[in-house]
């Protein structure tokens, strides 16, 4: 039996099939979390929902996780070929007592992983990883008699549920692109049936991902995505990852808006309906939201968390927020817009409704933000074992850097946030942050100006000199 300890990371469990995990370690992932389910819900037999999506070992991967649920006791409703908002979603329409679903989102090929959740709306947090992987590891599985049992068409009834809340009252002509992963068979057909005009790009289903990865963070898919718009007119392009739960934003004129702008706009138009809301946002996001008028003006509070679908869920669920909102692109949205998970669909047809609502094109929405100068998010290559190592040092740096008065482009630090790694404020509101990646061996570096250009090559140039002192860090995937 093969099974990396090191892929159960954060909030996600993530491996590189066969290379780190077998088909009996997955099968041994099974039986940990059927225990750990029957440990957490104090039933014998609890209902799982399992699903998948469309990677070549996907299906044989889910057998064999079923495999070990089933060994445990726990009965096992196999809703098929999935997005994890479809799982999620399925947690509350069928009332089961846990989920998991078989993805490993928009890593390349070759890798496989489970999104697993025992309460619902929530996805395992670092906590009930560690407890998942010591049970796993330990071999410390409960014996039961459970059984499987197909959930058909339920697909329709995602479909279904989405479409009859959400009819856009203005006909919106989007382009719709999921880089050949599984969000090409639902989110065309959902944004059609709420009332848009869909211009499919690459929807159609390809594990081997021809072009380039389903990531709304890539700048390939959003190229396309950009171009795409301006060769068919269209009201607005979105780029969907390979489970579905992230969402990117490409506007009129072909411009990519980063998500966590995306998310200031929507936080903007639902405050004005939902006064004294909250908002969570992650420590990747823009500082607009800190001082933003509108929000101000609606008596709505920001609270800035931890990178991760998993970490943001739960602040949402315990804050009671209206929504929360990640840089990458997944955002949440409670009742009465959603159930508190984060579904990309979902949030893509949060756009529409604030494209019909404002009644302008999305390129004239986005100019009543302030100006700022982001980075993309950026991933240095950093060994999982030493990754959490080499930020601990960056957070001790530039806390010393801050107490003696250090000044990056002639800007004192005034704020250093490390609720999750480290997140550094400028004199003028300009930021910059290191933290490590919660699913695979890299860190994360992203800066935002909001002065100039050049100003954010500085910031990124005094991040990444700390970096490379440390000896520690490989290539980045890409680089401003």
């Amino acid at each position: 039996m093969k099974i990396n300890p090191n892929g159960f990371r954060e909030y996600d469990a993530r491996w590189i099939f066969e290379k780190e995990i077998d088909i009996e370690g997955i099968t041994n992932l099974g039986k940990g979390l059927g225990t750990q389910i029957i440990n957490h819900t104090k039933i014998n037999n609890p209902r799982v929902v399992v699903g998948h999506d469309y990677r070549s070992y996907s299906e044989k991967i889910k057998k064999a996780l079923i495999d070990g649920l089933i060994s445990t006791g726990c009965k096992v409703e196999d809703v098929g070929l999935s997005l994890s908002p479809m799982v999620y979603f399925a947690q509350f329409n069928l009332n089961s007592d846990a989920i998991a679903m078989v993805t490993a989102s928009h890593n390349e090929n070759g890798w496989t992983g489970v999104k697993m959740g025992i309460k619902k709306g929530l996805t395992h947090a670092p906590n009930e990883m560690t407890e998942l992987k010591n049970i796993t590891l330990d071999k410390k599985f409960k014996n039961g008699k459970g059984d499987v049992k197909k959930i058909n068409n339920f697909k329709d009834i995602y479909l279904k549920d989405l479409i009859q809340k959400n009819k856009v009252g203005k006909k919106i002509k989007a382009v719709v692109a999921c880089g050949n992963g599984t969000a090409g068979i639902f989110a065309p057909d959902i944004l059609r049936g709420v009332g848009c005009e869909v211009i499919e790009l690459d929807c159609n289903l390809d594990w081997s991902f021809p072009k380039y990865n389903p990531n709304p963070e890539d700048l390939e898919m959003l190229h396309a995505i950009s171009k795409a718009v301006k060769d068919n007119e269209a009201d607005i392009g979105f780029g969907f990852d390979g489970d579905g739960d992230r969402c990117g934003v490409i506007d009129d004129k072909g411009n990519e808006i980063f998500s966590d702008k995306i998310g200031l706009l929507i936080a903007r138009n639902l405050s004005e309906r939902h006064k004294n809301s909250k908002f969570i946002v992650d420590v990747k996001s823009t500082g607009l939201f800190t001082n933003d008028k509108v929000l101000k003006g609606n008596k709505c509070k920001t609270i800035y968390w931890k990178t991760g679908h998993s970490h943001i869920k739960r602040k949402v669920n315990i804050e009671k927020a209206l929504a929360g909102f990640e840089k990458s692109g997944h955002f949440f949205f409670n009742k009465p817009f959603g159930y508190g998970y984060d579904d990309g669909i979902n949030s893509a047809i949060q756009v529409c409704h604030l494209i019909v609502k404002q009644d302008k094109k999305m390129s004239e929405i986005i100019k009543e933000l302030p100006v700022t100068y982001q980075s993309p998010t950026m991933a240095p290559f950093c060994k999982d074992e030493e990754k959490y190592g080499v930020v601990d040092k960056i957070v001790y740096e530039v806390k010393q850097l801050k107490q003696n008065g250090h000044k990056i482009d002639d800007q004192l630090i005034t704020d250093v946030l490390t609720v999750n790694g480290v997140r550094f404020s400028l004199e003028d509101g300009s930021w910059g942050l290191v933290r490590a990646s919660s699913n695979k061996p890299s860190l994360v570096v992203v800066v935002e100006s909001t002065t100039s250009d050049d100003r954010k090559k500085k910031i990124f140039n005094f991040i990444d000199g700390l970096l490379q002192k440390t000896k520690k860090i490989g290539e980045y995937d890409q680089k401003i």
